[in-house]
């Protein structure tokens, strides 16, 4: 693929990064009104009881009008990202590779995150180096209907219908629940751990609308 067009998402899913690994260049969504239910403030994770959700709770206007994305503002009023981080050992710390990467990706829960797509390039930027990525990113200048690029924003709804194949590769608590397909990169990231980029560089995509 050339140039894509993403939303930056809460520790991306697979198939959103094997996008990124599989592109030229990467434009960044900043100028998109916030939708709910979307990746930008979620991500899916294997756990002992099956997928679970880490959800970044969000401020949302006091009059009811629509933020845009680069406006909000996470909720500060208990600390949701000591659960995530808890959440995240508990169902990793037995993984091949979640010990090899934890100092790293501690520093993202250790922070407090405030400005919700602030945290999402962060986030981006240290698995990126985590994986050994190197794409080149921009951020899009103004909100485009039809973009001339390769539009991929529609991998950003939490809820779309189109279900994404994804390779099996060997998960924690695979044997209770079976393949958890399309998890968030952590997942792949702490169960491949170096074969990560190799894996979302050969992943066949089917992104057609």
């Amino acid at each position: 693929m050339d140039q894509i067009l993403i939303h930056p998402t809460y520790f991306p899913s697979i198939v959103q990064m094997a996008a990124v690994a599989q592109a030229n260049a990467v434009v960044f969504e900043v100028h998109d009104n916030y939708q709910k239910q979307t990746y930008r403030n979620r991500a899916y994770i294997a756990h002992s009881n099956g997928r679970l959700l880490l959800n970044v709770p969000i401020k949302h206007s006091k009059d009811g009008t629509r933020q845009q994305t680069k406006d909000v503002v996470t909720e500060t009023a208990f600390p949701w990202q000591d659960q995530h981080w808890k959440s995240l050992q508990t169902a990793y710390r037995t993984s091949p590779y979640f010990e090899f990467y934890e100092d790293e990706l501690a520093a993202l829960f250790d922070d407090r995150a405030t400005q919700l797509l602030a945290h999402n390039i962060r986030i981006f930027e240290v698995l990126s180096e985590l994986i050994e990525l190197n794409v080149p990113t921009t951020m899009s200048m103004d909100y485009e209907t039809d973009p001339k690029i390769t539009d991929l924003r529609q991998l950003a709804v939490a809820k779309a219908k189109k279900k994404h194949s994804i390779t099996p590769y060997i998960q924690v608590f695979q044997e209770a629940h079976g393949f958890l397909h399309n998890l968030s990169v952590l997942d792949l990231l702490f169960n491949e751990g170096p074969n990560t980029l190799n894996y979302l560089e050969t992943l066949k995509l089917n992104l057609s609308v």
